[in-house]
């Protein structure tokens, strides 16, 4: 199957995610190629949004923002769902492999790039009371998401809808712990440094 073909049956899961998470795990449709390329599309339209989405819905300072930066916004919350996926469902009987929840996850962030577009050239000609509308397509796009990634995870794993749920829900906790140990481990090595470079002054000193 072409790219160009594989884009448009991203499409496809979209639109039709039974049939089409289904496809993906069972009929080899899914190409991890194309899970990637919609990620960096996605991270590509949410540093476009936050540069030029109109003033009237825009609290970014477009000057202060730094594109690199921008990335940790998407991919590491990518990651961090599917390492904490695996982990967790890798003890839930869970049938989805690593590649499966990387491919599942980045099919289902393609709603994002498709309301992004329109909502990014929305906000630049409506008025203040007309913004309620780019708000109402931002949550729709993030409602759309959320419901593709509920039936990818429940397709990829073969779960019923509750333990999909709670398998969502814990692994949006087990982000949080991986983000909490995270922190805690660079804070350790900060201080560990810290600590070593007074001890050298101070040795130095006493020579």
């Amino acid at each position: 199957m072409s790219l160009i073909k594989e884009l448009k049956y991203s499409l496809h899961v979209a639109v039709r995610p039974f049939d089409g998470y289904w496809d993906l795990k069972y009929e080899n449709k899914g190409r991890l190629r194309v899970a990637l390329l919609v990620l960096l599309a996605v991270t590509v339209t949410m540093i476009v949004k936050r540069q030029y989405a109109g003033y009237v819905v825009n609290d970014n300072y477009p000057l202060s923002l730094n594109s690199i930066n921008e990335f940790k916004y998407i991919v590491l919350p990518f990651l961090l769902w599917c390492i904490a996926n695996w982990s967790l469902t890798t003890l839930m009987d869970g049938e989805g492999k690593f590649k499966d929840i990387v491919i599942a996850t980045g099919y289902a962030m393609l709603p994002l790039i498709l309301v992004n577009i329109p909502n990014i050239v929305l906000s630049n000609v409506i008025t203040l009371r007309e913004s309620s509308f780019y708000y109402l397509l931002d949550s729709f796009g993030m409602v759309w998401f959320v419901w593709l990634l509920f039936i990818g995870t429940k397709t990829v794993h073969q779960y019923s809808v509750m333990k999909t749920i709670t398998t969502m829900l814990l692994t949006l906790v087990v982000m949080g712990v991986v983000i909490f140990l995270g922190l805690l481990f660079f804070s350790l090595i900060q201080q560990i440094i810290s600590f070593g470079y007074t001890l050298y002054q101070e040795i130095t000193l006493r020579e």
